[in-house]
């Protein structure tokens, strides 16, 4: 089954997970509506935000229209129990449902955790799976395990699905350079997700598995482009970077790349949406938001025009690396 072509531009479920902060169900629904009717018709979600209550509140939006009317995407990796509880207001979430989990990456796995995801979003069909926090940073030594389990189950099982044409794309999905750049080589997926490692702040995966994943003909989706945070207001006094309270050299930088953007008139959520879909393994950038107004705003973004002078003055001043992609595609804004 031919891959997808993935939309350019969607929206990240995991703040209607109560990342970092409770957002009520009114706001969370009236947040998925002003998506929908701003365009957006690509969705990322995962078991693992809120423990379930971003799928169950996405499937609000989405039961109300046609399914192929819209790109749908999961993550596998973790397993809810509801005969366990206690689980709702393990950080990073404020709250959630309240349902224990554990990790498994087996076929066995992955076909619970797919069960469960069409439960809670009520659509029959899911078009991407993707492998969720593979990564030391969520498993220390015993990623090797994970891994292992992976290879010789879980991925066969995704790519078996895909075979059958119950989904369309296999993903994985990454925070960290130095976990990207481990499986890039190695695994045998569409696209990755990352949250972190290519964004206007920080291109250390360039010339990594950047650059792995357009010789492997892998897509890369870009799941955090404002940093978790950072980029869409520099200034903010609780701004994060990376999922914790930014620093201040981190916050410096944000500063001065932000002058820039308001030197050439653009505002730096604009230039931090962009800026990654100029790469050529880019296929999308999926923002997330905790309000209608944080979705229109985030649309008109991106179709805001960037002058190339821009990205010059960025580079001239050592805020982006020199070997950046920043040559606009025929048709996109300048």
């Amino acid at each position: 089954m031919k891959s997808p072509v993935f939309p350019e531009f969607g929206l990240g479920c995991a703040h209607l997970g109560n990342l970092f902060t409770t957002v009520e169900e009114p706001v969370a629904a009236a947040t998925l509506w002003a998506a929908w009717d701003a365009g957006v018709r690509y969705f990322d979600t995962a078991p693992w935000y809120g423990h379930g209550l971003s799928e169950l509140r996405l499937g609000g939006l989405l039961r109300h229209h046609p399914r192929e009317d819209f790109f749908l995407s999961t993550k596998v990796g973790r397993v809810y129990d509801s005969s366990q509880t206690g689980m709702e207001h393990i950080a990073p979430w404020t709250g959630g449902l309240p349902y224990a989990m554990h990790y498994d990456y087996t076929a066995h796995g992955f076909a619970a955790s797919l069960a469960q995801s069409r439960l809670r979003l009520g659509v029959p069909r899911i078009d991407a799976l993707v492998i969720h926090d593979l990564d030391t940073g969520h498993h220390g030594d015993g990623r090797a395990a994970h891994a292992e389990d992976l290879v010789e189950s879980g991925l066969p099982y995704l790519h078996d699905l895909k075979r059958r044409g119950e989904i369309s794309a296999i993903g994985m999905g990454t925070n960290a350079t130095e976990d990207f750049a481990h499986f890039a080589p190695m695994v045998d997926v569409d696209f990755f997700i990352v949250a972190m490692p290519y964004t206007l702040l920080d291109q250390a995966a360039l010339t990594g598995p950047m650059q792995t994943c357009i010789e492997r003909g892998i897509k890369v989706v870009i799941g955090a482009p404002f940093a978790s945070g950072l980029l869409a207001d520099p200034g903010a006094a609780q701004a994060t970077y990376g999922y914790a309270a930014a620093g201040e050299d981190i916050r410096a930088k944000a500063l001065a790349i932000e002058a820039v953007c308001e030197r050439h008139g653009v505002p730096i959520a604009a230039a931090a949406l962009r800026f990654p879909l100029l790469h050529p393994a880019v296929t999308s950038v999926i923002p997330g938001a905790v309000s209608p107004e944080q979705v229109r705003q985030n649309v008109e973004h991106m179709s805001r025009s960037i002058p190339d002078a821009l990205w010059e003055r960025l580079k001239a001043d050592g805020l982006i690396l020199d070997q950046s992609p920043t040559e606009n595609a025929p048709g996109e804004p300048q």
